[in-house]
């Protein structure tokens, strides 16, 4: 029977994998994946196992109380995304993010670049790396007309906000999963992975500054599109950042789940969202008609909720319950223990488990193949290893950048290619490269701190 899940998994793996090569959105293989998976352990009565230090086999062999534990902490990953989602959809309901236009002063394509690129790399942090992506390469179409120059731009984008995205816990999906499970703390994350990432966007767009392509200064499109739509939309800008950036911090305080802390910065956001907008709403209410902007006939917040990628969020329900099937019947854990015994040990002894640096780096590299939520999804299953240690971080880093090295490698890659039209190999031509180089030299950063600085 561990041969049809293998199966299974695979066949699955390859359809999300192929999705835009088969037209069929990645919801469905990974849906499908996820029902079948335990389809196959329910009707074959296969033993399931919790997995902590070790496998432990459950009492009665309860199928549901395992099916139930893992829901529970794939629905706890879920409706944190729900709330940071409504929250950026809130602000872009108020055109709050048109202030980010406000501290673009220069017509230089060399001090453009490094604007852009560190707006990236911050605002990924905190809204996350797909919305910035898509914030940012909007602003770019607003200013700049040549279309070859904002693909050179859109490429760094890229590579800036998924560096910016792995350093912090909120900044990408995988950072949250790791963090939601206990494997790292915000703290002692940034302590760790913020240099090597800002090394990550610097050197790219250190080399990038250097082309012949950012020379000279570019002609700035001004139009009726720059005036604002709303005038709460500052306001509703630094508002909502604050309290997305609010949500560790709570935890911190609280010791609770980062949901718990989500959903009061949603309700405090939605609240002056609804004392803006001066309307009052039930949550409950199904509205109909035609759509207007300033509120009259529709809530922010309903209209914000009615925007939400709820593809995204079952395609994140089907794949994290797919691979907690696997980890269940204890195949994770065995690979993991095959894997690093196979790969040449670069890491260092880890509660009697070794993760090896190569392992870590492969994982980074593959990343940029395969989507890394399955892969940082699956490595939680596998290496057990305690809380803070080095290895998380590693991982973090690696799942989060390695992606830049493809055009389809990440969610802000996917997006500005769809935004932009980007070639994937114009993007592996160009591009690639220099994700690679800030990647290795980012990776390299990370081992000389832990070694040497962090001692650990």
């Amino acid at each position: 029977m561990e041969t049809i899940i293998i199966i299974l998994f695979v066949l699955g793996y390859l359809a999300i994998t192929l999705e835009h090569n088969l037209k069929i959105d990645k919801m469905i293989p990974a849906l499908a994946m996820m029902s079948l998976l335990w389809a196959v352990i329910a009707l074959n009565h296969m033993p399931v196992f919790e997995v902590n230090t070790e496998l432990q086999e459950l009492e009665g062999g309860s199928l549901e109380a395992i099916l139930l534990h893992h829901l529970g902490k794939t629905a706890e990953i879920l409706v944190f995304l729900l709330g940071a989602m409504t929250i950026v959809e809130i602000i872009d309901y108020f055109d709050g993010f048109s202030t980010i236009k406000s501290f673009i002063k220069t017509r230089k394509k060399k001090s453009l670049l490094w604007i852009i690129a560190t707006l990236a790399f911050i605002l990924s942090a905190i809204i996350d790396n797909l919305t910035a992506t898509i914030v940012l390469i909007t602003i770019l179409q607003k200013i700049i007309k040549e279309r070859e120059l904002r693909l050179w731009f859109a490429g760094i984008i890229i590579i800036a906000a998924n560096a910016g995205g792995a350093w912090s816990p909120i900044g990408d999906v995988t950072t949250t999963m790791l963090w939601i499970a206990n494997k790292v703390t915000a703290a002692v994350l940034i302590e760790h992975v913020l240099v090597p990432s800002i090394v990550c966007y610097a050197i790219p767009t250190f080399l990038a500054s250097r082309m012949s392509v950012f020379k000279g200064e570019i002609d700035v499109v001004e139009g009726d599109d720059d005036k604002p739509k709303s005038k709460y939309g500052a306001t509703m800008f630094y508002l909502g950042l604050g309290m997305i950036i609010f949500v560790p911090i709570f935890k911190t305080i609280t010791h609770l789940p980062p949901y718990v802390g989500m959903m009061l910065s949603l309700a405090v956001v939605a609240a002056f969202a609804e004392v803006y907008s001066n309307r009052k709403f039930s949550i409950s209410e199904v509205s109909t008609g035609s759509e207007v902007h300033d509120g009259s006939h529709y809530s922010p917040v309903h209209k914000a909720l009615s925007k939400i990628e709820l593809p995204s969020i079952l395609f994140f329900l089907g794949i994290l319950m797919a691979v907690a099937a696997m980890e269940s019947l204890g195949m994770l854990y065995h690979f993991a223990g095959t894997l690093n015994e196979t790969v040449p040990g670069m890491g260092t002894e880890l509660h009697s488990t070794k993760i090896s640096d190569l392992v870590v780096l492969i994982l980074g590299a593959g990343s940029a193949v395969i989507d890394n939520v399955p892969l940082v999804a699956a490595s939680i299953g596998m290496f057990q290893v305690g809380t803070d240690e080095p290895a998380w971080h590693f991982i973090a880093y690696s799942a989060g950048t390695g992606g830049s090295m493809l055009i389809i490698g990440s969610a802000a890659g996917v997006v500005a290619m769809g935004m932009e039209k980007i070639d994937f190999f114009w993007y592996f031509k160009k591009i690639a490269w220099l994700a690679l180089v800030g990647f290795l030299a980012g990776a390299a950063v990370f081992i000389l701190i832990r070694n040497f600085i962090l001692n650990v």
